[in-house]
């Protein structure tokens, strides 16, 4: 069995689709895998994923991609911040945000920090959704390390966070603005009517046509004037192709 087999048994297994991701760095990540267990065959591996949870898991988490932090790229979060501002004060105070692929749910979290902050009297609506059921669960919890925490200004973690043993754990207020959920982004519908969409440092890992049709699906979910902000590394550079203009560096406004 080769790689490419390896990724049709993980579609049907896990229902996640490997063939989305750019090969040759995925197949480095599988082999990078396989190698720290010791196995040598995909099949090996493949007994070893149906029997061991915590392997099961480990793979999950690798191919998944759960990296983040609160407020990642700060200086981004900042004018962030100011188009969120902008946007409520012109358009819409009651917003509809979505957080895609928001892994163990710093992002989302940072997001209802900063429409806690913000006061502007309207209601915010916080959907954040991962492939990833186990990491979804963390997420919920609210408990995070110093590590995860590192951007949080004191203001905020003072205000907002506690100290537990080694654990920060976030505020009830801030964790009830936030509905988690499951979704796919390659295999799942997407809802409608967002006010703003952040999806960051997921994309970058899928291949072109995968991108294509990522971005077209976010434009449709996003009202008129509704903004999309990306990773640091993730710049749209064909925006107009899928109904953008550029509202800030990395956050796109569809038209």
């Amino acid at each position: 069995m080769d790689l490419e087999q390896f990724k049709d048994w993980v579609l049907k297994y896990f229902g996640i689709n490997l063939f989305a991701y750019k090969s040759n760095q995925l197949h480095r990540r599988i082999l990078s895998l396989m190698s720290r267990v010791g196995v040598e065959s995909v099949e090996e591996y493949i007994k070893l994923l149906k029997s061991d949870y915590a392997q099961r898991q480990k793979f999950l988490d690798f191919i998944t991609i759960n990296v983040t932090e609160f407020f990642r790229n700060p200086e981004l979060f900042k004018e962030l911040e100011r188009e969120i501002e902008k946007y409520s004060r012109e358009k819409n105070k009651n917003l509809k945000v979505w957080s895609a692929a928001c892994s163990i749910g710093a992002e989302p979290y940072s997001l209802a920090i900063i429409f806690d902050n913000l006061k502007n009297g309207g209601r915010q609506s916080i959907l954040a959704t991962d492939i990833d059921s186990t990491i979804l669960e963390r997420a919920k919890k609210g408990e995070y390390t110093l590590t995860d925490i590192k951007n949080v200004e004191k203001f905020y973690k003072d205000k907002y966070f506690k100290l537990k043993g080694y654990q920060y754990v976030i505020d009830t207020s801030i964790k009830n603005m936030v509905t988690f959920k499951k979704h796919d982004l390659i295999l799942d519908n997407y809802e409608k009517n967002f006010d703003l969409i952040v999806c960051r440092n997921v994309v970058i890992y899928f291949n072109q046509d995968i991108k294509d049709k990522i971005y077209q699906k976010f434009s449709a979910s996003l009202k008129k004037d509704g903004l999309l902000f990306v990773g640091a590394t993730e710049s749209i550079y064909n925006y107009r192709d899928y109904g953008f203009e550029k509202a800030s560096t990395f956050i796109y406004r569809k038209l």
